[in-house]
């Protein structure tokens, strides 16, 4: 595996991609940037992933009929206001992509669309169609921070990631920005993650290459128990890197998923880390497991668990509510195998082996559990699944 390196640029650290972020209105605090834009040079091999619940904000319609062909070209996504369950929703959509077009020349049919903000709330193209000559002036490849700040809603910092590799000899990159903070609860959440690379891979194997990295990554936080209604996940690979062409599975697509699996779980720690009041990242590492499904029941079941997020909290190393969250998951496995360990910056401490309590000092477990960023680590000992789940 070629090794992947941490770049700065977010969603234009790839070749050929350019974003802006303004304030147009729609938010009344004008130091709040509230629309975004990312367009591609090139058409771009396009691939999404949408929310589970069956109420589904209008873009999501509306962008899953404009990359029903594998491709798109640009993104645009308003915060302040979700565009769901009003009336005109679809016609507000689609008339944002309509204003991409006459503003940038791309295809309504090539842009992606998105929203993100209060539900239910009536909604106008006004404030956009007065924003897009801001964006147009705004455009450029540096400005990717810009955009990443303008999709956040109650988020408390912008989430940006990149990275660079090679394939086929060539350097290649792949970059993405997100926003979430509450209503995180996948099978995704208020989450919206904007993906961008200069790979050429065919449309095909780019949603495979999402639809399998999104189960361990994505699906796998939790915050506060609410799937949201717009939820998305969007990617665009525009082949501007110039690698062979990425058709079918084998090195190169390992390679670029890899990449893509690397950028989407770093946007994991940064959503489920800014989550709405948090002020603990969990993540919960399972291995052991006889089956990924199994590992994955068990991770997310002691990320959900009110229980342990409160013990978290409290510094408190109460490893039967681990258990607890196990045994009530749904997955079968060996309780009297189960081990718990605590670990974080301060350091790691084995709190529970086969099933039961061990000695350990107190003190040691409260200074590893003062750390902002905790890991509890599950071993089982049924097969040789493992998991990660984010809270």
């Amino acid at each position: 595996m070629n090794e992947i390196e941490a770049i700065a640029g977010g969603v234009c650290a790839a070749k050929g991609f350019s974003a802006a972020g303004v304030h147009c209105g729609i938010r009344k605090n004008k130091s709040k940037y509230d629309l975004a834009f990312v367009k591609s040079e090139r058409r771009a091999a396009a691939a999404c992933v949408y929310t589970q619940n069956l109420v589904k904000g209008a873009p999501l319609l509306v962008t899953k009929k404009h990359v029903a062909d594998g491709y798109a070209s640009a993104i645009i996504c308003n915060s302040g206001n979700a565009n769901t369950c009003n009336a005109n929703g679809v016609e507000i959509a689609e008339g944002m992509c309509d204003l991409v077009e006459a503003t940038f020349g791309v295809p309504a049919n090539d842009v992606i669309v998105a929203s993100t903000g209060v539900i239910g709330q009536p909604m106008d193209l006004t404030p956009i169609k007065a924003g897009m000559p801001m964006l147009a002036e705004s455009l450029g490849p540096e400005n990717a921070s810009d955009a990443a700040t303008a999709i956040l809603t109650t988020d408390t910092c912008e989430k940006q990631v990149a990275v660079k590799f090679q394939i086929g000899g060539v350097d290649c990159a792949l970059g993405g920005m997100a926003k979430g903070s509450g209503m995180i609860h996948p099978n995704m959440a208020t989450m919206l993650v904007f993906l961008t690379s200069d790979v050429a891979i065919s449309p095909a194997l780019l949603q495979r290459a999402l639809s399998e990295v999104v189960p361990d990554t994505f699906n796998m936080i939790s915050i506060d128990g609410d799937t949201s209604t717009n939820d998305m996940v969007s990617v665009l690979s525009n082949g501007l890197a110039g690698n062979p062409m990425i058709t079918e599975p084998g090195a190169d697509f390992d390679t670029f998923k890899q990449a893509l699996f690397t950028v989407t779980e770093q946007l994991c720690r940064k959503i489920a880390g800014d989550g709405e009041g948090a002020t603990k990242l969990l993540l919960c590492h399972v291995s052991g497991a006889a089956d990924k499904s199994s590992a994955r029941t068990i991770a997310k079941s002691v990320i959900c668990s009110s229980l342990v997020k409160s013990a978290m909290f409290g510094r408190d190393a109460n490893w039967g509510r681990v258990l607890c969250a196990i045994g009530y998951s749904g997955a079968k496995t060996d309780v009297a195998k189960i081990g718990v360990t605590l670990a974080s910056a301060a350091g790691k401490i084995e709190v529970c082996r086969c099933g039961a309590g061990v000695a350990f000092s107190e003190e040691t477990a409260l200074q590893i559990l003062s750390e902002p960023e905790i890991e509890i680590f599950v071993t089982l000992g049924d097969g040789d699944a493992s998991a990660t789940a984010y809270g």
